[in-house]
């Protein structure tokens, strides 16, 4: 089933998008960010992005991936918090403004968070206590819906500082309990796999490109598919899930799913799609593509 998803999400919204640029309010900030799928034209004015904007990421002209953020005024905050809830969960997550433009959570996963929280939660209704499966886990969203609905959560990324981050997350959601592991997240995958362990839900967050704790090199086209081998042994048989989430430009849900399934045979039940916010002037914007499969 195909579908595009955009979350229910009161503490963000995408007020306008086009020339590249998108200009989000987080809880009571606004910023302004580089957005390469962005190609239309903006709908405000520049003189009213710049008025409206709080923060503004700027790249640095040696370096893409890189930049500084220009601030409006001196007391606008590096660091602040938002609140998202579903059903009986209630997260709240730190954010802050980071040399990469991004801000600790990337809102539309939010709609992945649902899905997640409700497979976690008809596991424990069940009598059932999942054990699920976070790599590429980032500042942890899918971590805390899992954990929120009671499941016992494995949280992998390789950057410490990272995990850290969803560390506070956890504690400012009033939860604990996970187990966060710092490493690269093939070779995590690779002895879970010796050791014959096995998940009830695998999240699969990758980036196009990545460096392990020990400098390990990770490009999504060269290594997804290994990644996909190895957690399709992970995966039990019954009543599981996995979430996949691609953000490289060009790689599309049904690619997705092909991939998957080659691995994991036929699900199942699946959904696939884009996962996109709509700006103030009905500008859909999309964010990434999903795949989610359950056993």
């Amino acid at each position: 089933m195909f579908l595009e998803l955009t979350p229910d999400f009161p503490d963000y919204e995408l007020l306008d998008s086009g020339d590249f640029e998108k200009l989000e309010r987080f809880g009571s900030c606004v910023t302004r960010r580089p957005e390469p799928q962005a190609i239309w034209r903006k709908s405000l004015s520049e003189e009213e992005w710049r008025r409206r904007a709080d923060a503004s990421f700027l790249r640095d002209a040696r370096n893409d991936e890189r930049g500084e953020w220009r601030f409006a005024s001196p007391r606008t905050p590096s660091r602040w918090s938002v609140e998202y809830r579903y059903k009986d969960m209630h997260l709240r997550m730190r954010l802050g403004l980071t040399s990469f433009k991004h801000l600790g959570i990337f809102p539309e996963q939010a709609a992945n968070w649902n899905f997640i929280y409700d497979r976690c939660r008809a596991a424990v209704s069940d009598g059932r206590r999942p054990r699920v499966l976070n790599l590429f886990a980032y500042t942890g969203g899918a971590t805390l819906a899992a954990r929120a609905a009671g499941a016992d959560v494995t949280h992998v990324d390789s950057v410490k500082q990272v995990v850290t981050w969803a560390r506070e997350n956890m504690e400012q959601s009033g939860l604990d309990g996970v187990r966060w592991i710092v490493e690269d997240a093939l070779k995590f995958v690779r002895r879970e796999v010796r050791r014959g362990n096995r998940y009830d839900g695998i999240i699969l967050d990758p980036p196009a490109y990545g460096r392990g704790a020990d400098g390990e090199k990770w490009v999504l086209e060269d290594n997804i598919g290994e990644m996909l081998s190895l957690c399709a042994q992970l995966l039990a048989d019954k009543d599981s899930f996995l979430v996949l989430n691609l953000y490289s430009m060009g790689l599309s849900a049904m690619l997705a799913r092909t991939a998957v399934r080659q691995a994991f045979g036929s699900p199942a039940a699946e959904q696939l799609g884009e996962l996109y916010f709509e700006d103030s002037f009905r500008k859909q914007l999309p964010l990434g593509t999903y795949y989610r499969m359950t056993r």
